[in-house]
């Protein structure tokens, strides 16, 4: 009875790997439809993409808290000297 189990199991991963296979399939030809969809879009509207610009990635917000701790060593709430006011 076990066997019988294992092969269901079998079965159904592998089932599950073709759906999995075939989403990825179609995400990627959805992402590749988009980009051309907005290229027309762009090309239309007049709309110029700046080169140094990666369309791809997305910010990574813990890139940007690493850069904000490196920049300086002063809280975000400290006063500078242009705050303060002598009265």
């Amino acid at each position: 009875m076990s066997s019988n189990r294992v092969e269901e199991l079998e079965a159904k991963v592998k089932d599950l790997e073709a759906t999995v296979e075939g989403l990825t399939d179609e995400l990627v030809e959805c992402k590749v439809r988009l980009r051309e969809l907005e290229n027309v879009v762009d090309d239309d509207t007049g709309f110029k993409q700046p080169a140094n610009i990666e369309r791809d990635s997305a910010p990574d917000p813990d890139a940007a808290e690493g850069d904000k701790a490196q920049g300086d060593d002063t809280p975000d709430d400290a006063e500078t000297e242009s705050d303060i006011i002598i009265a």
